[in-house]
């Protein structure tokens, strides 16, 4: 017995040598399913994957393009400018060449009398054989194609400057108020409210008063009434992160109150601000048109696609053609904006894609 159990002993303590049989490597990739193109792209490159997979987001910022090329490009297409004035050939209806031989668009409008309704075409009764309005023209022969794409970019730029100060303004203020708390976050709510319960038709009013009327007032009236919604989304997301790990390891290594607000939070809510300043565009556009339309935006003889409707509606019973085309640009610029603005928020947030 001692004996085999010493034999036993002796093969159990003989150590293994592993050959290379045992070093085999399982190729098992197709089974445990890694998408590696998944795993290997950016952030950013995800975020716009699923904004263009939103097929209304992708249409409205085609409509964005093509109504920012027009704005560009469109006052020079013909030979007529915003300002010029040709009585001879005020309230003229829509006349676009080629488009006369198949009956639309030839010169010709309803108009509504005391005794019923006539087809007219001033076109021909005053021989105006070779002039074309594409829009029209208005009670004072200004052609209305030229002034509507130049009041579409009067409007964008105002729109867009306004919305871009109003991030910094705002988004500087709420990530301040967040970051340091306390006191400092209760003054600086308090000023906010203050600012918010002041009606902004005053502000802007007693603003223009004060100013000349021009289109550098109005992006500062808008600046002083547009940053507070901003302001209210940075500080709720410095309330997220500011006790986050890496904001403390970022202030354990020394760095400064300004250093971790503008260079480890503010990268990580860029997605929030991008979308909110994409629903700000469309609010922006429709302050400036209400101002011009109450008569306290841009001054003659610039327009304003406000201006515009608030021209048209005066004419609106005898000529409606003049306020159809600023009304249609400005929904289709506001709708735009919106898809857009709603198809980043998805993008950027990947819970919403799941709902």
């Amino acid at each position: 017995m001692k004996k085999g159990t010493s034999t036993a002993a002796a093969v159990q303590a003989a150590p293994y040598v592993p050959v290379d049989a045992d070093f085999q490597l399982k190729n098992n990739f197709e089974e445990i399913g890694i998408d590696s193109n998944f795993s290997a792209q950016s952030f950013w490159k995800d975020v716009i994957t699923r904004f263009f997979k939103k097929t209304s987001a992708v249409v409205g910022m085609i409509l964005i393009i093509l109504i920012t090329i027009m704005a560009a490009i469109g006052p020079g297409m013909n030979g007529y400018t915003y300002s010029g004035q040709t009585l001879s050939e005020k309230n003229l209806a829509p006349r676009v060449k080629g488009l006369e031989k198949l009956g639309i668009f030839d010169g010709s409008e309803t108009m509504n009398t005391t005794r019923g309704s006539k087809t007219v075409n001033n076109y021909e009764e005053k021989g105006l054989d070779d002039v074309y309005y594409w829009f029209g023209s208005d009670n004072f022969g200004r052609d209305i194609w030229t002034r509507t794409w130049e009041g579409a970019r009067v409007s964008l730029i105002i729109a867009i400057a306004a919305a871009l100060i109003d991030m910094i303004i705002g988004m500087s203020y709420g990530l301040i108020s967040g970051y340091f708390g306390g006191k400092v976050d209760m003054v600086m709510q308090r000023i906010l409210e203050i600012a918010n319960g002041i009606p902004r038709l005053v502000i802007v009013t007693l603003l223009l008063l004060v100013f000349q009327p021009g289109m550098l007032t109005i992006v500062i009236a808008l600046m002083l009434t547009e940053w507070v919604g901003m302001s209210r989304i940075a500080r709720a997301e410095m309330l997220k992160l500011k006790e986050q790990e890496f904001v403390l390891a970022s202030r354990t290594l020394g760095a400064g109150h300004f250093s971790i607000i503008f260079k480890e939070v503010l990268p990580n809510i860029i997605g929030p601000i991008i979308t909110q300043v994409m629903f700000s565009i469309p609010t922006a556009i429709f302050t400036e048109a209400f101002l011009s339309f109450v008569g306290l935006g841009i001054p003659v003889p610039r327009c304003s696609l406000g201006s515009l409707i608030s021209e048209g509606f005066n004419s609106f019973t005898t000529h409606p053609y003049q306020i159809i085309p600023p009304i249609i640009v400005m929904a289709l610029l506001m709708l735009s904006f919106n898809l857009v603005a709603d198809g980043l928020r998805e993008a950027l947030d990947p819970k919403l894609k799941e709902m």
